[in-house]
């Protein structure tokens, strides 16, 4: 054998680069099922249905000589191929760039141990290689998205009209955080489902079977798991929820999981759908006035801004970026996480329906469940290893910097320049969540009052001497200044029975 060709669950291309060169009299491409995939974080039950019915569509599809491992023939990725390493003695092994550090790693660690080449090329699903993304990078002492995401639409000319930006405006970001107000989204048109056929049910069926206590339903699976269902599910987002998607794209609303959010971020991040056909789609929707352009940037900027950025990131700064704590956070990630019971009505809506359909939006994840981590001061490797584990759509590339850079802002401030925090009455502007929720976020200090409110000025308390000076918190801090020294003591009293009451399971 000349090469093995190893796929990762997370690579599965059609076009995949390394197949479409390989020769088939002399290579062969290598997959694996493994528990350790499923298990190295307490992994949501349709995560793990979503990638190993992916992966078998896959197989199933592929006409190439293949070596594929279902479950249970190895316990991980390490010990699958140092056992056909072995057996078949290929002259080399090729990789894409996998999403994982840790798992690049592991295949590294394999391959040197048995005394074969791996040769590992960037992946061609994204649009800015690494080694293109460390030249833009090289020099800055910030790495703002803003100044990546222009730099990137100057070079792929996207959303562009003669160097200039389409529509004349780089960021639309104003136009697109409108709450609902009180009369909610209305009708909107439901998002395509896919049943699942005969391969994802008898995934289903093992998964329930193998790890009947992991989290999440799947009574509601319908995640697409092949390209031609991917394909469908933009059409289908263009047709249907693209125009509404940008103004309201940060609302939320009870008993409303999807809005008008595209939901293609687990085929984007399985390499279903190639993100240069998706933003294409969104882009000649703009341009044949089906979409108007705030929605059309908004949606944009998330994949060739977003996407790309935090890709670049990953890999700049791991493994170090892993373990950092700036914040000093210590508290464990309290229950209502994996249950989703809780008397907040904001993390009760936000848990659930993630629980339910392993999915919430960017708000919800960011300014629902990330808040109230970084808030409650949770150690951020449990925010990440939760984050990990509970998403459809989660790969570490892509999940790991959102969370502790982002959200947790572990990395003290490298990514986003300062914390995202902001109080209950953020989420009462920005839903309905606080209809009939038993807290009040106006209250900060008696029973009633919103753990998001009393724990927002807890931090701003806590956390006085790093950001009090900071030019994008002074706003925030002159309010906090008003409040007496009466005031502060009951917030603070306040803030430890909320971590107790979180702790035991009981806020």
């Amino acid at each position: 054998m000349r090469d093995l060709i190893v796929v990762l669950g997370d690579q599965l291309d059609p076009a995949h680069a390394l197949i479409a060169d390989m020769d088939p009299e002399q290579d062969r491409v290598w997959m694996a099922e493994v528990d350790d995939e499923a298990t190295h974080v307490w992994s949501h039950k349709a995560r793990l249905v979503l990638f190993l019915s992916a992966m078998r569509h896959f197989r199933d599809d592929l006409d190439r000589p293949l070596i594929y491992h279902e479950l249970g023939a190895h316990p991980d990725l390490a010990a699958a191929l140092a056992a056909d390493l072995t057996q078949h003695q290929p002259q080399r092994v090729r990789l894409l760039k996998p999403g994982d550090w840790r798992v690049e790693q592991s295949i590294e660690q394999t391959c040197r141990d048995a005394g074969i080449e791996l040769v590992v090329d960037d992946d061609p699903h994204f649009i800015c290689s690494l080694a293109d993304f460390e030249a833009w990078a090289d020099g800055r002492k910030r790495f703002l998205l803003e100044d990546f995401y222009r730099w990137l639409r100057k070079r792929t000319g996207i959303l562009m009209r003669n160097r200039e930006p389409a529509g004349g405006r780089w960021n639309y970001d104003e136009d697109n955080r409108a709450s609902f107000g009180r009369g909610g989204p209305g009708k909107l048109p439901p998002r395509q489902r896919f049943d699942p056929d005969a391969t994802t049910q008898s995934v289903i069926d093992l998964v329930e079977a193998r790890w009947p206590d992991h989290p999440g339903e799947l009574a509601d699976f319908d995640w697409p798991v092949t390209p031609a269902q991917a394909q469908q599910a933009l059409d289908d987002f263009v047709e249907h929820r693209l125009a509404g998607f940008g103004a309201h794209q940060d609302a939320m609303w009870t008993d409303a999981a999807f809005l008008s959010h595209s939901t293609l971020s687990a085929a984007l991040n399985l390499k279903l759908i190639d993100p240069r056909s998706v933003m294409d789609a969104a882009v000649q929707a703009w341009e044949s006035g089906h979409a108007p352009i705030n929605a059309v940037e908004g949606f944009v900027r998330q994949i060739l801004g977003w996407r790309e950025y935090v890709r670049g990131l990953y890999w700049r700064d791991m493994p170090q970026w892993l373990d950092e704590n700036r914040l000093d956070a210590q508290e464990a990630l309290p229950p209502m996480y994996w249950t989703g019971q809780t008397e907040m009505q904001c993390m009760q809506q936000a848990v659930g329906q993630t629980l339910r359909y392993g999915y919430a939006h960017h708000i919800q994840r960011l300014m629902i469940t990330g808040l109230f981590g970084l808030l409650l001061g949770v150690r951020p490797r449990e925010v990440h290893a939760w984050y990990l584990a509970i998403y459809v759509d989660a790969v570490e590339w892509v999940e790991l910097p959102n969370t502790l850079g982002m959200s947790q802002h572990a990395d003290g401030g490298r990514m986003a320049s300062k914390p995202y925090v902001a109080s209950g009455q953020y989420v009462k502007r920005m839903s309905n969540y606080c209809d009939g929720c038993r807290y009040d976020p106006g209250d900060a200090t008696t029973d009633q009052a919103c753990p998001m409110t009393t724990l927002y000025w807890d931090f701003l308390a806590r956390h006085e001497d790093r950001f009090a000076d900071h030019r994008r918190m002074r706003f925030q801090y002159r309010h906090y200044a008003r409040k007496n020294s009466g005031e502060r003591a009951a917030i603070s009293r306040r803030a430890n029975t909320v971590r107790k009451l979180a702790r035991d399971g009981q806020l």
